[in-house]
């Protein structure tokens, strides 16, 4: 069920791409043989710190999958308050408790690319809170550095 799952999504993910060309979100399989792990690419919004960038990220999916969240980090670098230094992502819909099974990876990544323009107060990691709550020109001048070096 779940391998069937997967080529549905990546199906709707493909078509997504190709009707809205101003999406910046991409993924699909690293290879053809392993469907359940995949690469991602959130492109930074423009008028945004993140602009120009390409983030790639890493998605995971379970062999219990759609009934349990796939595993989504980033792999770029990204100075961000909802996203740790490994690239684990703080967002709702990634843990068990708030997952359902008609959450879409389509969905998934246009949410993450959301929080990059929207962060979520609920869920900072705490060592990026305090200069982006306090130090506003230091945080986004850190997010442009970062995006500079490491996401182009």
């Amino acid at each position: 069920m779940a391998l069937k799952c997967i080529q549905a999504q990546l199906e709707q993910l493909q078509r997504f791409s190709i009707e809205d060309p101003f999406i910046n979100i991409q993924g699909g399989p690293i290879d053809d043989k392993d469907l359940f792990i995949w690469q991602g690419y959130i492109f930074g919004h423009k008028n945004s710190p993140y602009e120009d960038g390409m983030f790639q990220l890493q998605i995971n999916f379970s062999k219990n999958y759609p009934f349990k969240p796939p595993k989504v980090k980033f792999i770029t670098p990204i100075y961000h308050p909802n996203i740790d230094k490994d690239g684990n992502i703080q967002i709702d819909i990634l843990y068990n408790n708030n997952w359902s099974p008609t959450i879409t990876i389509t969905q998934i990544l246009l949410c993450i690319s959301a929080l990059l323009k929207d962060p979520d107060p609920d869920r900072f990691v705490p060592t990026i809170r305090e200069s982006y709550q306090n130090e506003k020109y230091h945080y986004q001048t850190t997010e442009r550095e970062w995006t500079q070096k490491f996401a182009k």
